[in-house]
């Protein structure tokens, strides 16, 4: 039986609201997706299970599951997932025949016409035509773009949910960008989300002069009316009421919330006698510019608006944006608003940390006790990040040492998601079950989906794989093995369900897997640890996920690597100036950590052997006089280090060895880092650098370097007694 436990959050109770949850089980626990949701009161509620990962003896690793809950107003409520029972409860499907969906009162019928999303719409009992236009791309010069979709791909196909996904592409001329438009309909709601993704497919920059989709169908009478949300919100009525959100507003706006949950919403409505259309846009400020207008004929969802100064996305990006479209019977624009809100900060269930702990399928940084310093440090750290507001930078942050340090040529360096933040996120979620851990999640894991990933280059090396940090995300940038992560992504696909965060860790993987391909690669000792030692990790995360031995192959090659570089040296030593070969803690470390992750999947005593004998000499010969690991073994860089990854390290020597040495020598560090007290902070002074609006100037390269380094170390010094 497995608690959900839904937080207080609005005033108007929700009916059979669409909630969804990822779960693990132990190996063995779970044979089949099996289970019931039950309420309070011991009723079935309904429910569609999947599973997303299986352990090697073919049981249920990871549960995805959606379900529909009646949720009180103003009150928190449990409901129970239990797995002894299995009963999908009573509801209406969603009807799904290979061209059209029905839902609710609602019908569509899908086209691969130009310039079309839908053949027809029927509602109410009106047939409404295809009354909601693909999107309009108007590029730098003034070209339109035809748009068309060549084919629709099931991406999700059950009672609860259907996803669909139409792939297809812009065009004029001879000059092309694909783009997909993927649509989700839920059971018994008459609404559904479209979520356009447009790809830069180009090796010139694609600049994007206008985008958007229009709602037409004249209605005699109709109410047209745009609406934003921020502490209050303000309707605009008329004749051609129209609403933009620009770097202007945000820089003069006040908002108090971590905007990753939210910050405020934008819709539109056109309401006639019988029936209304309103469409609101995801985290239309956290993603500006946007606008919406609207007059007697319909409305206008400017994502780019023709108003603004335009978006430039560099070869190879793309980015996805979202729009919930809600037909309705004439609802008040306060009805409207209240699911506009909803859209954007939608009901989530919290389950307890010692699920995940106890289903074995995460690091272990999980306590056992609970200390108030350790855990306010460790939540301003998660907090303590600046947020970048704008369509490109949304869910990352600049790096400012790297920044300061001129590496951006005077732009902007964008730190990509380095050190995987979203996996960080994720493991901050299962640890504490607070809710907003889950949502910087969600946010980051997208933007490297599409922004710091290459989906398009003519260098097979670039292809599908995330580059390292750079100015204007992807510019001048390169893509190396030590600066890729699918560990987040994999995260965000058992607890979302989204099929693409999956697709984007395989596509990551690939790539490794071609450039250790690559000459550089092929005499050991002439690649740094860092380097073959976060594709080790990568490579491991993908083989627990997938099964596939193609990734463990690989890992043996760079296992072999490692030990022919310990026998070359003596050590794990690494080229420096033309003369020098020395200690790196922090690298020696990522070597370590990553043969721990492997040695989990492979117990090998030579790699077992390898791992203690390294830390062994970091402790004997890398410690300064007040216990602290220095930086660099050179009397030039011979500084306090307080790079907290030694702490991973020496916790997995204590986990092969059960010596408290290892965790007594990481003490120094241990309070070292804690010395640098986060603000936990969400604002800051706020400026406009380019397409950006910058809040803050904390990176999420900190807490992402630092957490499974110090809550697996904390967590292992707390068992051992000496915390």
């Amino acid at each position: 039986m497995i608690k959900l436990h839904f937080e207080k959050t609005y005033n108007s109770e929700r009916t059979r609201e669409h909630v969804f949850f990822g779960v693990p089980f132990k190996r063995g626990a779970l044979p089949e997706p099996h289970g019931a949701v039950f309420g309070p009161d011991g009723s079935v509620y309904p429910s569609d299970l999947r599973a997303t990962a299986r352990w090697s003896d073919g049981s249920v690793k990871w549960l995805f599951a959606r379900c529909m809950v009646d949720l009180p107003k103003n009150a928190a409520i449990d409901y129970y997932f239990d797995t002894d029972k299995d009963d999908r409860g009573s509801f209406e499907p969603v009807e799904f025949d290979g061209r059209a969906v029905k839902t609710g009162g609602l019908k569509v019928t899908l086209s691969t016409g130009a310039n079309r999303i839908f053949d027809n719409i029927e509602y109410a009992g009106a047939d409404l035509g295809g009354c909601i236009s693909c999107p309009v791309l108007t590029d730098g010069g003034g070209n339109k773009y035809d748009f068309k979709i060549s084919r629709w791909r099931v991406k999700e196909n059950s009672p609860l949910c259907t996803v669909i996904c139409g792939e297809g592409a812009y065009t004029h001329g001879e000059r092309s960008y694909a783009a997909k438009i993927d649509l989700t309909f839920y059971a018994e709601k008459d609404w559904f989300e479209i979520a356009h993704t447009l790809i830069s497919t180009s090796l010139d920059p694609l600049r994007i002069r206008s985008l958007s989709l229009t709602h037409t169908r004249p209605v005699a009478g109709s109410r047209c009316a745009v609406a934003v949300t921020n502490h209050e919100t303000e309707y605009f009525t008329g004749k051609n009421p129209r609403c933009e959100i620009n770097a202007e507003r945000l820089l003069y706006e006040a908002n108090e919330h971590n905007a990753e949950v939210f910050y405020g919403s934008l819709f539109a409505d056109c309401t006639g006698e019988d029936f209304g259309l309103s469409a609101t846009v995801f985290q239309p400020h956290q993603n500006f510019p946007k606008a919406f207008e609207a007059d007697r004929r319909g409305f206008r969802a400017w994502l780019v608006p023709d108003s603004s100064d335009g978006i430039i996305m560099q070869s190879g990006m793309a980015r996805q944006q979202r729009l919930l479209f809600c037909f309705h019977r004439g609802e008040d624009l306060k009805e409207l608003n209240n699911r506009s809100i909803i859209y954007q900060m939608p009901d989530r269930p919290a389950i307890s940390p010692r699920v995940f702990r106890e289903s074995g399928v995460f690091e272990d940084v999980f306590c056992d006790k609970y200390d108030a310093e350790t855990e306010i440090f460790l939540i301003n750290k998660a907090d303590d990040h600046a947020r970048c507001y704008g369509m490109l930078n949304w869910g990352d942050s600049p790096n400012m040492g790297y920044t300061n340090q001129g590496r951006g040529g005077g732009e902007l360096v964008w730190t990509n998601n380095e050190y995987d933040y979203p996996h960080a996120c994720a493991l901050m979620y299962v640890r504490t079950g607070i809710r907003r851990y889950m949502d910087y999640l969600l946010v980051s894991a997208r933007h490297q989906i599409d922004v710091d990933i290459c989906h398009f280059s003519d260098n097979p090396l670039r292809l599908n794989g995330q580059w390292e940090h750079t100015n204007g995300h992807c510019k001048n940038g390169k893509i190396a093995c030590s600066h890729q992560w699918v560990e987040g992504l994999l995260d965000l696909y058992h607890l979302s369900g989204d099929s693409d965060a999956l697709d984007a860790a395989v596509g990551i993987g690939e790539n490794v897997l071609r450039l250790l391909e690559q000459p550089v690669f092929e005499k050991s000792g002439q690649s740094s640890a860092r380097e073959t030692g976060w594709a080790l990790r990568t490579l491991t995360a993908l083989y627990n996920e997938t099964g596939d031995k193609k990734w463990l192959k690989k890992c043996d090659w760079i296992v072999g690597h490692f030990k022919a570089w310990k026998d070359e040296y003596g050590l794990w030593l690494s080229p420096y100036l033309e003369n020098t070969a020395i200690r790196v803690v922090f690298m020696i470390s990522v070597a370590a950590c990553s043969l721990m992750r492997y040695y989990r999947v492979n117990p090998d005593p030579e790699i077992k052997d390898m791992i203690i004998s390294a830390v062994d000499d970091l402790i004997e010969n890398a410690r300064l006089k007040n216990g602290l690991f220095y930086y660099k073994e050179l009397p030039s860089l011979k500084r306090n280090g307080n790079n907290p990854l030694i702490l991973e390290a020496l916790a997995a020597a204590y986990e092969l060895t059960g010596d408290k040495k290892y965790l007594e020598a990481g003490i120094p560090t241990f309070k070292y880092v804690m010395s640098f007290k986060p603000s936990g902070y969400q604002g800051g002074k706020k400026t406009v650098v380019g397409d950006a609006v910058l809040c803050g100037t904390a990176t999420t390269k900190s807490f992402a370097q630092m957490f499974v380094p110090f809550a697996s170390f904390h967590a292992a010094c707390v068992r051992a007694g000496i915390m």
